[in-house]
């Protein structure tokens, strides 16, 4: 299939019905499969103490069910730059279903820990090549001035499809085998493969572009070793294991320097694995640092909550899983909403009281114990999702929208890798931190389940403080500057 690019000279979407029919088409096949990969972000999330009961084991290496997902999905992501530069649309499509299908389809048929987390981890390599891929191309076909309304619906991709993770995964373990999860998707995957590859037509025009082959170990040491460090705070309750908790992050921290370091230089030749000169672009850092704090609070809760639902108050996953259906049904309302009024107004408008939400939300679980009602859940759970619906759209349109169009891809791969860092690290650091506390109650004498509302009270209340800063960060938010076509010193 030849590829049909869209430039700035082409022709008009608005005056070209054709034209317009084929882009509506493109983007909402990117925005079902997008929400399908990201779905399974979280959909382990309520499954989590079913699967440490089946399989036998801690909650710490059940956690890498979902972290490892996150991390290779960090990993993958920059070299996302190099294949939207490189390769037609329909490809790098067929390529990301196509790993997403097979890595269900390993899931399903895993008989313990290890293949499953495998399957995880080659379902995370299609779900990390898919949502650069739908930022691009929408940043490519749709113009500024409706680009708010249309992050919105990426939003609804982005953030409800994780929220709503935890409730199907409940509703199908209350009838089903945690296989069922898996079994459930897999059509719907090779589903959108098949229509893709008939009915994706490419909307950008490929280039050469080289693939630098020191920075990818980089990239995988420096998030790697910084998400794993992370990960064993919370092992043997802090007192470490086998591996020393400062190598990896050390490791990771000197790799990330090295990475950083050599990014900046091979930059200006146009060779660079991800083109940190987006952050030259002020709007661009600080939208990328809020979106951080935003998914470490996000995937942090969607974590946390399940566990003290379950194991403090009693609740069967289906019951966990349908009391956070409201709030990811809240933001999915939201986001068209928010899209528009973006247009509108702006960002600062809606950040401001979005992070105020957020903290009061995170604050509020941390107020959460053994006998707190299912309202006091409820209240909690829908004050955070109506933060982060305020947040996720403005951020979002914010920074892609406040760079040139040759740094689309890698503005992309960069708020892609951000985002999949935090989560991870939101997951690793509020298990974490609720594992110390554990272990520390119940070495005092306390009872299981008092340890487990005072665990997961320590890791809210983690998220809470981290959250004031997004307040501080959400005043520096702007509108896109007027940008120029493509970056000084560019290629």
């Amino acid at each position: 299939m030849q590829s049909s690019p869209v430039s700035a000279g082409g022709a008009d979407p608005v005056s070209d019905p054709d034209l317009a029919a084929r882009n509506r088409l493109v983007i909402l096949l990117l925005l079902v499969s997008a929400f399908t990969v990201i779905l399974n972000e979280t959909i382990m999330g309520v499954a989590l103490p079913r699967l440490m009961k089946d399989l036998n084991v801690t909650a710490n290496a059940a956690q890498w069910l979902t972290t490892a997902f996150l991390l290779t999905m960090a990993v993958v992501i920059p070299i996302t730059g190099f294949l939207l530069q490189r390769l037609h649309t329909r490809t790098v499509f067929t390529m990301a279903m196509g790993l997403f299908s097979t890595g269900t389809l390993i899931c399903a048929l895993s008989p313990g820990l290890a293949m499953l987390i495998f399957g995880r981890v080659v379902q995370a390599c299609g779900t990390a090549i898919m949502m650069p891929l739908l930022m691009t191309t929408v940043m490519t076909l749709v113009p500024p001035e409706s680009r708010g309304k249309t992050m919105g619906n990426i939003s609804i991709v982005i953030s409800v499809a994780p929220a709503i993770g935890p409730t199907i995964s409940g509703i199908i373990l209350n009838v089903l085998d945690w296989r069922w999860m898996f079994w459930l998707v897999l059509p719907i995957g090779l589903g959108a493969l098949a229509l893709g590859y008939a009915r994706l037509q490419n909307v950008t025009e490929p280039r050469k572009a080289p693939l630098d082959l020191i920075s990818v170990p980089l990239s995988a040491l420096a998030f790697g070793g910084l998400v794993y460090g992370l990960s064993t705070l919370g092992e043997g309750h802090g007192s470490g294991g086998a591996v020393p908790v400062w190598a990896p992050l050390a490791v990771g921290f000197v790799a990330l320097a090295l990475f950083i370091a050599r990014q900046i230089r091979l930059a200006p030749q146009g060779r660079a694995l991800l083109d940190l000169r987006t952050f030259r672009v002020r709007v661009f850092s600080v939208a990328v640092v809020m979106m951080a704090f935003c998914m470490m609070s996000l995937f942090g809760m969607i974590i946390l909550l399940p566990i003290y639902m379950q194991n403090v108050l009693g609740m069967e996953p289906l019951e966990a899983g349908l009391l956070l259906l409201p709030g990811g049904l809240a933001m999915g309302l939201m986001a068209p909403w928010v899209g528009r009024t973006f247009d509108r107004i702006g960002a600062r408008k809606l950040v401001i009281p979005g992070s105020v939400l957020v903290c009061l939300g995170l604050g509020s679980m941390s107020l959460l114990g053994t006998g707190s009602a299912i309202w006091q859940v409820l209240a909690c759970h829908l004050l955070l999702s109506i933060g982060l619906a305020l947040l996720f759209t403005p951020l979002f349109t914010s920074s892609l929208g406040s760079l040139p169009k040759d740094l689309y891809s890698y503005g992309s791969a960069v708020i892609g890798t951000v985002q999949q860092v935090a989560g991870a690290a939101g997951i690793a650091l509020f298990v974490s931190i609720m594992s110390i506390r554990i272990g520390t109650e119940m070495g005092a004498g306390a009872e299981l389940v008092d340890a487990t509302a005072a665990g997961v009270r320590a890791g809210f209340l983690t998220g809470g403080l981290i959250s004031l800063l997004m307040i501080g960060a959400s005043f520096f938010v702007r509108r896109p500057p007027a940008i120029p076509p493509t970056m000084p010193g560019g290629h």
